[in-house]
């Protein structure tokens, strides 16, 4: 048994499909198939069923799997250890992102990234929470921007920054004579939220339950532009994020919405990078964030909320 034939293992049970996992393991599928026949000899074991129209793990191959997944992990650890050692800000780092942050944060933080660490080559991935925590549990990431709390006691986190909400109305709705809202004002009003598996859907119903805000069940957003445009054509309010929340001119719509920000203390959402405890790119990862809490739009949501 060797490192090679568990990582043919592993790209099988997430690809569920012996071709797509040679490709991914840059072999010929007979190749693949053989070690892993060989490794099923090894272990007395049957890890996959096989058959023409589907690739499955047996019960048995679902836990060998995990645990291959914590040796290939801990050996690429290993190996970026000795890499790190030298210089840290080098080579790839596998970074995560929400997609309620990502698009607002990234085109500030990227060139800032290529300037300061021309030798580090950052590969950035963006997806809901739950599926970030699993990479990045199971070694795909080194580090995944989030907001806290996020569940695991495998994982440090080095906060980054503090983002207010801001509520998002129809223009000439009449929350809109005001200069500051209250959470209170929710009451009573239709409040649009992202579909199940955004933590930020989670952020908001726990604002709104405060005061028993009635949420909008026939429509569920998956993106913060879809729910822009439902709030624009005046189906609702929602609450964004406030580096989410600025309209430009190329934004459709973007005169049909006005925002309003909250009186103190105004509802918010701690952002954070986390990364596994022992990580050998834990050093890169505290560097990087310090790269983004210096960002000159983070420094002023920080003035912002502090004046």
């Amino acid at each position: 048994m060797n490192i090679r034939d568990l990582r043919y293992l592993i790209a099988v049970a997430d690809l569920r499909h012996f071709g797509k996992a040679a490709e991914a393991c840059f072999v010929s599928q007979p190749t693949l198939s053989t070690q892993l026949k060989k490794l099923e000899e090894f272990l007395d074991v049957q890890l996959v069923e096989r058959s023409n129209k589907q690739v499955m793990l047996t019960p048995i191959g679902e836990k060998v799997v995990e645990r291959a997944r914590s040796i290939i992990n801990q050996v690429d650890d290993i190996v970026e250890l000795c890499r790190a050692q030298s210089d840290p800000l080098t080579g790839e780092i596998r970074l995560g992102f929400i997609p309620t942050s990502a698009p607002y944060l990234l085109p500030h933080a990227v060139p800032r990234m290529r300037d300061a660490y021309p030798q580090l080559r950052p590969l950035l991935y963006e997806d809901q929470t739950a599926r970030l925590v699993e990479r990045l549990r199971h070694g795909e990431l080194d580090a995944a921007l989030m907001a806290v709390p996020v569940e695991g006691a495998d994982f440090k986190c080095v906060e980054i920054f503090s983002e207010p909400f801001v509520l998002a109305l129809p223009a000439g709705h009449p929350l809109t004579a005001k200069h500051k809202v209250t959470v209170g004002d929710l009451r009573d009003q239709r409040v649009l939220l992202l579909e199940e598996g955004h933590c930020l859907r989670d952020q908001a119903l726990d604002i709104c339950s405060r005061v028993g805000v009635r949420q909008e069940n026939e429509f569920r957003a998956t993106s913060l532009e879809t729910l822009r445009q439902m709030v624009a054509s005046g189906a609702g309010l929602t609450l964004l994020p406030e580096l989410a929340a600025e309209t430009t001119p190329a934004l459709p719509n973007h005169a049909a919405i006005e925002l309003r920000p909250f009186e103190e203390p105004s509802p918010a959402r701690r952002m954070a990078f986390y990364y596994r405890k022992g990580s050998a790119r834990e050093a890169a990862v505290l560097e990087l964030a310090d790269l983004f809490r210096k960002l000159p739009v983070v420094q002023e949501l920080e003035d912002r909320s502090a004046a």
